[in-house]
C-alpha cells in the first residue's frame, strides 16, 4: 500500500539548472536512509520534490520487486501514481519497484527514471542506476561514486557556518564531534568495542577538547552510557533525541569527527565537511565494508581512530559530494533524452 506525499522544495546545485524547477517523485519504502540519499539528489538538482512512501507487507513483501503494483495507486480516485506524470522519478527499496516499472510503461520517455542502490535485478529496470563504488554492479546505465549522496552540500554546510549556535559557541576548542551507529549486519558492538571506544575518548578528552555527540536510532542505551561516561569530565553537548537534531550544525561547526564504521551514509556525511574524520571500526566488518573505508583513507579523508590519542591531528582533503556527482549525470542524460524527444517530434 502507499502513504501519504510529502512535498519538499529547495534550491539547485549552482551549475546544474535545467531540471531546477520541475517536478520529481521520491519513491521509497520509508526508510530514513533511503530517504536522505533520494532528497540529496533532489536538492543538488533542485527539482520540486514529492516524496511517495510506498509500504509492503505480507506476500507483496515477500515477493518484492517480482510482484505487480497494487492497481488502486494508480486509479484516478486515488490519485496518488496518475497523470501528470512527473520529469523525473527517483525510486530507491526494492518494494518501489513495482510502481516505478509500471509507471516508466505508462509515462514513457517523457518521465526520466533513475533507482538507487544494487535492485538485485537487471539494472535495465531504471534509464539509470546509482551504486557505490564498493558494489560489484556495473553496466551502460550504471554510475557509481565513493559515498552515498546526501544533502549537507558544501554550499549548505558553509552557510550554517556563517552562524553559530550559542551552546555550541560556548564550547572550548577544538570541538569533535562523535557520530554513533550501532549493530548492523556487517558489524557488532561488543563490551570490548565500547571499551576500546571509551578509552579513545577519554584520551582525546586529556587533551582538552570538547564534544559534540549525537547517537543514532540503532545506538544501544549501554554505549551511549559509555560514551557519556568517558566524556564526563569535558564541555560537551550530548543530543537526547528530543527537539530538533543538532546533527547538522555539529557536521558544520565540528573541527574534527568520530564517526563508527557501520554506517556508510554517517561516513559520507562526516567526509563531507573536508574535515579531520577518525574512524571507529567494531567487531565484524565485510569485504564490501573494507573496501568503501579504504577508498575514503586513500581520498584523505579518514584515519583510524587511536585507542590512545596522544594529539588531535589536523589533515585536509577535498570534500566528499556524492549528491553533485549524481545529479550531474542525471541532469547530462536527461538533457540528451530532451534532445532525442525533440528531433523525434520535429522528424
Amino acid at each position: 500500500m502507499a502513504t501519504g506525499d510529502i512535498n519538499i522544495k529547495t534550491p539547485p546545485t549552482p551549475h546544474l539548472v535545467n531540471l531546477a524547477g520541475k517536478q520529481a517523485w521520491l519513491i521509497t519504502d520509508g526508510k530514513r536512509g533511503m530517504d536522505v540519499q533520494a532528497r540529496g539528489i533532489a536538492d543538488a538538482l533542485g527539482v520540486i520534490p514529492t516524496l511517495k512512501h510506498v509500504i509492503a507487507s505480507g506476500a507483496y513483501k515477500v515477493l518484492a520487486p517480482y510482484y505487480p503494483a497494487p492497481r488502486h495507486a494508480f486509479h484516478p480516485t486515488d490519485g496518488r501514481f496518475c497523470p501528470p506524470w512527473p520529469d523525473l522519478i527517483i525510486a530507491s527499496g526494492r518494494v518501489s519497484i513495482p510502481y516505478l516499472r509500471l509507471i516508466r510503461k505508462r509515462a514513457g520517455l517523457a518521465t526520466y527514471t533513475v533507482f538507487l542502490l544494487d535492485p538485485r535485478i537487471s539494472p535495465r529496470l531504471a534509464d539509470m542506476v546509482w551504486v557505490p563504488e564498493h558494489d560489484r554492479l556495473r553496466g551502460p546505465n550504471v554510475i557509481t561514486t565513493l559515498t552515498s549522496p546526501h544533502s549537507f552540500s558544501p554550499a549548505r554546510l558553509n552557510e550554517r557556518r556563517q552562524s553559530m549556535p550559542s551552546e555550541i559557541a560556548a564550547l572550548p576548542g577544538p570541538r569533535v564531534a562523535v557520530i554513533l551507529g550501532g549493530v548492523s549486519r556487517a558489524y557488532d558492538f561488543t563490551a570490548a568495542c565500547g571499551e576500546r571506544l571509551a578509552r579513545a575518548l577519554a584520551s582525546l578528552a586529556k587533551l582538552g577538547t570538547s564534544f559534540l555527540i549525537t547517537p543514532s536510532r540503532r545506538t544501544p542505551d549501554w554505549l551511549l552510557t559509555q560514551v557519556r561516561d568517558a566524556t564526563a569530565n569535558a564541555p560537551r553537548i550530548i543530543w537526547d533525541g528530543t527537539g530538533d537534531n543538532p546533527y547538522p550544525d555539529f557536521l558544520a561547526h565540528a573541527d574534527a569527527l568520530v564517526v563508527t564504521a557501520d554506517s556508510v551514509n554517517m561516513c559520507g556525511e562526516a567526509c563531507a565537511t573536508g574535515k579531520p574524520v577518525y574512524v571507529f571500526t567494531p567487531s565484524g566488518g565485510s569485504e564490501k565494508f573494507k573496501q568503501f573505508h579504504t577508498a575514503l583513507a586513500h581520498h584523505g579523508a579518514t584515519r583510524p581512530l587511536p585507542e590512545n590519542i596522544t594529539q588531535l591531528d589536523a589533515w585536509t582533503y577535498e570534500p566528499i559530494d556524492a549528491a553533485a556527482s549524481i545529479a550531474a549525470a542525471i541532469e547530462a542524460r536527461w538533457l540528451k533524452r530532451r534532445t532525442m524527444l525533440g528531433s523525434m517530434h520535429n522528424s
